[in-house]
């Protein structure tokens, strides 16, 4: 879907809470849906928004079903963000290394 969709998915605070919580691994909605000041079922759509978007995927557990997050689809945010990281970074030592010139000249 690309990082946009994600981008996307991941405004909604109460779909942060959820990728911070299944960030430690997979997890079931009832038990998702405990810890959040929302319903259930509205975290069933959050959820189903969320694997939609690719930013998590859904097994089977006998008669549960299991929420994880799905590492490529948030790959993709890291890598577009990394790419405004990159060049602050270039900017911040261009301008280091005039101020260093400056300074020695």
């Amino acid at each position: 879907m690309g990082y946009q969709a994600t981008l996307e998915v991941l405004a909604d605070p109460t779909r942060r809470s959820i990728v911070e919580r299944l960030h430690a691994g997979p997890l079931p909605v009832g038990v998702l849906a405990a810890d959040l000041p929302v319903s259930r079922p509205a975290v069933s759509k959050h959820l189903r928004l969320m694997k939609d978007a690719g930013v998590v995927r859904m097994t089977a557990d006998g008669t549960r079903h299991l929420y994880e997050l799905d590492l490529r689809t948030l790959d993709e945010v890291r890598r577009y963000l990394d790419g405004f990281w990159e060049a602050s970074l270039a900017s911040f030592k261009d301008a280091a290394e005039s101020t260093t010139k400056g300074r020695t000249s």
